[in-house]
């Protein structure tokens, strides 16, 4: 096991695309950490930096106590798995897994130790003399798992490896691997673009936009309280609202768009609410606008209902107020139909965030 330290690193790409820019991680020792972002954030090319398969423009990397800017992939001590298998076809599985060890010249014995370690730990006895053909996506990815477990490398590095598995599979080599995290206790970096992999897979997130890592924490941390308007948009499925407003002399917040007063969320300081005029954006997450008042005091918002979204142990409802739209989570058994036309929702402005309109920080 080893802890993995970033600092400074900067990375551009023809000498003008800069795609890290000064970025700075501590990866602990045998921490699972996701890094999620956008299309082009930068975090694939961030696990290839600790990998050694791209080159850092500036800083140091340190896998344990070495700095390994200029050692080699294959003497870093990690193992990779990719997004894309790659299983040699006219292999079994068994020789599949072998074949790095063979290749470092590791005697037959251990050899076979370690593929049947490899396949006790991912229930794969039964396919290890099959060919990639005969076997499913799942099965596939459990190969190259396995490939990866028989180096017992210092660092694991996963780049979007359930990107081609179907939904029931992705939900399943989920917990496979946050099982195998468990059992092997080794540090594991894992990349991806899917929130939901990251929220229920990593022990911390970091994530990233532009090459800048906006905010790195636990993903209840993160989810509950996001650093800017982009962490707050981007992890929550729908995105939490955002509604322009302003700071009244009244201490409240008032949004034109909407013509409409909000109370102060709970967790802003007393000090904001002397602050008149400031251009702030409230954020509420969807399932804390209800269809039924959460309190007495709760004040409604009249909406126009667009689409009813049932998805079984829930249904999201897509509405607008004076062109503001916005997005609630409900029960599964509400009595909604789409033949409604207007709605009622009541915001629990104790739960809601506000942003600095011109930072987008998190006030």
């Amino acid at each position: 096991m080893a802890q993995i330290v970033l600092k400074n690193i900067d990375k551009t790409f023809d000498e003008r695309q800069k795609v890290i820019d000064n970025l700075n991680l501590t990866i602990h020792d045998g921490e699972f950490l996701v890094l999620v972002g956008p299309s082009g954030c930068g975090k694939s090319t961030t696990l290839r930096l600790i990998a050694g398969l791209e080159s850092a423009t500036a800083g140091d990397i340190f896998i344990g106590e070495n700095r390994v800017n200029h050692i080699p992939p294959k003497d870093r001590d990690i193992s990779m798995v990719f997004q894309n298998y790659a299983l040699y076809p006219h292999m079994t599985v068994h020789d599949n897994i072998a074949f790095g060890l063979k290749l470092r010249k590791y005697p037959k014995e251990e050899i076979e130790q370690r593929v049947q370690e490899a396949a006790d730990i991912l229930e794969i006895h039964s396919l290890l003399k099959r060919k990639p053909k005969q076997l499913s996506g799942g099965q596939r990815q459990r190969v190259a798992l396995g490939r990866a477990i028989v180096r017992k490398p210092k660092v694991f590095l996963f780049d979007e490896p359930l990107s081609n598995l179907d939904a029931k599979l992705r939900v399943q080599m989920r917990a496979e691997i946050k099982k195998l995290h468990r059992q092997l206790k080794i540090t594991m970096v894992y990349v991806t673009h899917d929130q939901v992999e990251a929220m229920t897979m990593g022990d911390r997130i970091a994530i990233m936009k532009d090459g800048i890592i906006h905010q790195l924490d636990t993903p209840m941390e993160i989810y509950q309280k996001p650093a800017d308007l982009f962490v707050a948009g981007f992890i929550g499925s729908p995105s939490m609202n955002f509604i322009p407003a302003v700071i009244t002399e009244e201490k409240t917040l008032y949004s034109k768009d909407m013509n409409l007063a909000f109370d102060f969320p709970e967790s802003c300081c007393e000090g904001l609410k002397n602050e008149s005029q400031k251009a702030v954006i409230i954020g509420i997450r969807p399932e804390h606008l209800y269809i039924t008042p959460p309190n007495k005091s709760a004040v409604p918002i009249q909406t126009r209902l667009d689409l009813v979204e049932p998805l079984g142990n829930e249904t999201i409802l897509y509405l607008t107020r004076n062109e503001t739209r916005l997005h609630c989570i409900t029960g599964a058994f509400d009595p909604l139909t789409e033949e409604l036309s207007h709605m009622d929702l009541y915001p629990d402005m104790s739960k809601a965030h506000l942003f600095d309109a011109k930072t987008g920080k998190r006030l």
